[in-house]
């Protein structure tokens, strides 16, 4: 087959390009901008494009299919070219689909945890040379692509991200998938851009589990009233499988878990991260893996990129970096590395960057998110604001939603290095939580100052 993708540059797009192109299929693209790790990928494959920008001459009677990217607008001329061709159209997740529709698809879905729990159970079927078809959200130990697609596969792991499909399709993109068993790993508010209430964001979620077919299977996290709620409404039709908390212990920062076989040492932790692991367990099972295979498998994960990472370690200091930018997911993030290390002192950086966490309206939705944190940072600059196209606040804006008066607000990246740089790290660990960068902020050097000057006893 022949494909071009209309904003190849995406995170999952320029994935599924190279997915394709190592099926076989002959791959073209066009970006108007392609950022890093993106460019330098698609140049390995020889998938680059030569040049920035879109490019009608690309769009030719001979292609097979054209996928378009979220990040394409409804006005695109490459797709006005497609649709007078009368070339398919699909956006990434119909295109997925049309991929699986033969195999048992497995979606992840929920909030937050499932970038973590499509990596463990992955993790754990690698291990064990289970063959399977995926798509993750973020780049993993031991896979070379975030997506692979092949004809011999019998199931297919989705990551099911409830925003929308694409720009001529309003649809979640996790209701595209069409589940054979679903997982909801918990809900809150998000996305206040698309779900301008609680309400219809919840719907989403109701509608996900009714696509469930007879006898499909539906793993929930039954701490979470709201999904513990939608599972109750469910046919009895769909066998449902809830999970807990498993029981565990922490000893000199590391966490064992409790099983029927004894206590298993893991390189994860966090009640978060031992809920995500429960789920990613039932999901295994139903794929035929037994409860003590699954735990001999799960102890050498050490999680996904930028989910609770550790970017370095010191002495007495240990540097984290995590993807939290949902209220629920900061006050799990800083528990579970409070939890940890008890004993040390916690700075937790937090940067609003996504379009519900900089709306002034949402602001409110983080009251106390950040208590646990011993010293509790925001940053947000103007520039993110005039891209989104929303109203600046002031400090004490911030400082009222958080309800913390002791809350430190910067809107200057180098000001916030500069502060990091000087705090005394003796026995204290760093918590940065973003879906961005903290505009261009260096980690590598703001890392090894603290661990070289600051970080040894």
């Amino acid at each position: 087959m022949k494909v071009h993708f209309i904003a190849i540059g995406g995170s999952a797009m320029h994935n599924l390009a190279i997915a394709l192109h190592q099926k076989g299929y002959t791959v073209t693209g066009s970006d108007d901008e392609i950022f890093e790790p993106a460019r330098s990928r698609l140049r390995k494959y020889g998938l680059l494009p030569s040049r920035e920008g879109w490019d009608v001459g690309k769009i030719v009677s001979t292609l097979d299919a054209i996928i378009l990217g979220m990040h394409a607008k409804a006005d695109n001329p490459e797709l006005a070219e497609a649709r007078k061709l009368g070339i398919p159209v699909y956006s990434y997740p119909e295109f997925l689909y049309q991929q699986s529709i033969n195999k048992k698809r497995v979606v992840i879905g929920g909030s937050h945890g499932k970038t973590t729990i499509t990596a463990m159970i992955l993790h754990v079927l690698n291990n064990y040379a289970i063959d399977a078809d995926y798509m993750v959200g973020a780049q993993l130990e031991g896979f070379e692509v975030m997506v692979k697609l092949t004809e011999q596969a019998p199931v297919m792991i989705i990551e099911g991200d409830e925003y929308l499909t694409s720009a001529l399709d309003p649809r979640p993109k996790f209701h595209v998938y069409q589940p054979d068993i679903g997982l909801i790993s918990g809900i809150a508010w998000d996305h206040m851009n698309v779900f301008p209430t609680f309400d219809n964001y919840l719907e989403q979620f109701r509608q996900f589990v009714g696509l469930l077919p007879k006898d499909g299977c539906l793993v929930y996290c039954a701490e979470d009233l709201n999904v513990l709620n939608i599972a109750s409404d469910l046919s009895k039709d769909i066998i449902k499988f809830p999970y807990t908390l498993p029981a565990f212990h922490v000893v000199k920062g590391k966490t064992f878990l409790h099983t029927p076989a004894g206590d298993v040492p893991l390189k994860i932790f966090g009640r978060h991260n031992l809920l995500n692991l429960e789920g990613a367990r039932l999901v295994c099972e139903q794929l035929g893996i037994k409860r003590e295979a699954f735990y001999d498998a799960i102890q050498s994960f050490a999680g996904a990129s930028k989910r609770l990472e550790t970017v370095v370690t010191g002495e007495n200091t240990i540097i984290f970096k995590d993807f939290a930018h949902s209220p629920s997911k900061l006050r799990a993030t800083i528990q579970a590395v409070k939890e940890q290390y008890p004993d040390r002192r916690l700075t937790a950086c937090f940067e609003l960057h996504t379009y519900s966490s900089l709306n002034k309206d949402f602001l409110p939705q983080y009251a106390h998110a950040m208590d646990e944190a011993d010293t509790a940072i925001v940053f947000y600059g103007r520039h993110a604001l005039e891209l989104k196209r929303l109203d600046y606040f002031e400090s004490n804006d911030v400082v009222n939603a958080f309800q913390r008066d002791d809350i430190k607000v910067f809107n200057d990246g180098e000001n916030l290095q500069n502060y990091l740089l000087n705090e005394d790290w003796n026995h204290h660990n760093l918590l940065l939580m973003s879906s961005g960068n903290f505009f261009g902020m260096d980690l590598k050097y703001l890392s090894t100052h603290i661990i070289d000057f600051r970080g040894k006893s």
